[in-house]
């Protein structure tokens, strides 16, 4: 019998060759072995950290991802922690909460724990010196720079220079075939900010800037939102072209006009991902991102534009009619190679009353990937939509990638004396069970009826479930005489939801709205099977005392 030889993945072997080639010593002599005289330019740091996280560095203890070690020696080899959590650590993002303190001893302690750092790690390592996380060191060493260098002796200074040129010089040599998405956008960003921090890298800003140009054509769509369909990856991106133009002034060089273009619909395009209480939509991993950031972002891109109604080519439709906003997921995944982290939340939404939420989704775990809530909550059912046959709309394979996926995706609008109406269907449930789902909102004028209906045709034969997960805030109760849930708000308002056909229950859910926050919650559910007509389900939120 012949002897089966098992072939090693690319990934293994560009591993393999990453040991050999990056970790020898001649190529840390390429590095090079004596630091510049000084930096040319460094952007003005314009966000601010946590200076609660900063006072426990100070009392010895770093902070990331939510777990905490003591801040000594040993801090640099804690082997025992996840690779998240060292690739937060080295990526020296939180300097930024010892900036935020201010004081001398803050100055110092972040110089200490640079030096140590330093001292450790000379040359290229693995996970130190992995793409995304020497992207972020090097953004936070240079933005930085002038908090932990004034004061600075000259044995620091040095020290400093000499690891930030070889890593710069690493991360140019790296650029070409590193990463995509969000994370090569984060690679481009610190390669313009090496470019223009040292002395004599006309040459290197010149390839940056290709590389930024290439990226944005790729990226960010024609109506301002990001490839990913993830409102956190909106907002981080836009965040880094703000960044990447704040750099380029610094350092006197010109704003390239695809650069001013793409913040300018970026930003209208993230306010469209926007709830009303000024967090964002929880579709496609996005997080609880905190609304004062959202706000600083925003300010600090300086781009006029009100929220549009759709962002067609992103696929995402906002209705707003009275105190009632609804935001509604009308795409399908991102393509392949972006869609690492995206959900099977196809025609799903969510509903605000005013600044409080009613109906949404279940949310991201942001620092859980690979971990147990990274499929849950990628999964359908985690999301304010229909689920045939238990399956996901999208499959999400065990590598993260997205397999089976919708195909075809359709979405109209109308407006009519201020109802408006969306019809959007997705394909995805055709190759499993030869179904198309459709569905058609309506909102009324005044913001109090918002009307659904699913409708799931094909050859039938499948069990389906309707779902509309509610905020932890929202109170729900169903009614013994006329098969209805009550929904009671935070703030008093009653709304009473109604559906057509199915079995209607309440049942238990969970919301990640903030980072690394689970909160127990409930769901509306209405199941039933498809016949050999398909099923057709309407259903309806109104507020109570307008019926």
């Amino acid at each position: 019998m012949a002897k089966t030889v098992r072939l090693a993945k690319p990934d293994y072997l560009r591993r393999l060759v990453a040991r050999a080639l990056y970790g020898s010593a001649p190529y840390a002599w390429t590095l090079g072995m004596r630091p510049p005289a000084d930096l040319g330019a460094t952007p003005l740091q314009p966000w601010s950290g946590d200076s609660a996280r900063g006072a426990q560095i100070l009392k010895g203890n770093v902070e990331c991802n939510g777990e905490s070690r003591p801040a000594n020696a040993s801090l640099w080899d804690a082997a025992e922690t996840s690779e998240s959590w060292r690739a937060t650590l080295h990526g020296f993002a939180w300097l930024a909460d010892l900036h935020a303190i201010g004081s001398d001893p803050a100055r110092r302690r972040g110089r200490e724990l640079m030096a140590e750092w330093i001292h450790r790690h000379p040359g290229w390592n693995e996970l130190t010196w992995r793409a995304d996380v020497l992207a972020t060191r090097v953004i936070a060493w240079i933005a930085e720079h002038d908090f932990f260098c004034a004061s600075a002796d000259d044995a620091f200074r040095d020290a400093y220079l000499l690891s930030l040129s070889r890593q710069i010089r690493h991360l140019f040599r790296i650029a070409p075939g590193s990463q995509r998405g969000m994370p090569r956008l984060i690679l481009v960003k610190a390669a313009i900010y090496g470019a223009v921090a040292l002395p004599n890298s006309a040459a290197r800003l010149e390839r940056a800037m290709a590389l930024l140009d290439q990226e944005l054509r790729r990226q960010i769509h024609p109506d301002g939102g990001h490839i990913e369909r993830n409102p956190s990856s909106q907002l981080a991106a836009l965040r880094a072209l703000v960044d990447i133009r704040a750099c380029l002034t610094a350092g006197r060089k010109e704003i390239p006009v695809t650069l001013q273009g793409a913040i300018d619909r970026m930003a209208p395009a993230l306010r469209a991902m926007r709830h009303a209480d000024g967090g964002l939509a929880a579709f496609n991993g996005a997080a609880g991102e905190e609304a004062w950031l959202v706000d600083a972002v925003l300010t600090q891109a300086d781009a006029p534009g009100r929220a549009p109604d759709e962002l067609r080519y992103t696929g995402f439709q906002r209705l707003r009619a009275g105190h009632t906003l609804i935001i509604a997921d009308t795409g399908g995944p991102p393509p392949e190679g972006f869609d690492g982290a995206a959900h099977a939340g196809a025609l799903a939404f969510e509903m605000d009353v005013g600044k409080e939420r009613l109906v949404v989704n279940c949310g991201a775990h942001a620092t859980d990937a690979g971990g147990p809530w990274a499929l849950a909550q990628r999964a359908t059912a985690a999301h304010s939509t229909v689920t045939m046959g238990d399956t996901n709309s999208s499959e999400i394979k065990s590598d993260g990638a997205i397999g089976r996926r919708i195909r075809h995706v359709t979405c109209s609008r109308e407006a009519v004396n201020g109802a408006i109406l969306v019809d959007a269907s997705h394909d995805g449930y055709q190759a499993p069970f030869g179904m198309i789902h459709r569905r058609r909102v309506f909102l009324s004028s005044d913001g109090h009826d918002l009307r659904g209906e699913d409708s799931l045709t094909g050859r039938g034969g499948c069990d389906f479930t309707v779902r509309f997960h509610l905020h932890p805030e929202v109170s729900a109760s169903l009614t013994g005489t006329d098969n209805a849930v009550l929904l009671r708000l935070p703030g008093g308002g009653g709304w009473r939801f109604q559906a057509s056909s199915g079995a209607l229950a309440l049942a238990e859910s969970v919301h990640l709205g903030r980072r690394d926050e689970v909160r127990r919650a409930e769901q509306i559910e209405v199941r039933g099977r498809a016949g050999e007509n398909g099923a057709l389900i309407k259903w309806t939120f109104k507020r109570i005392g307008d019926e």
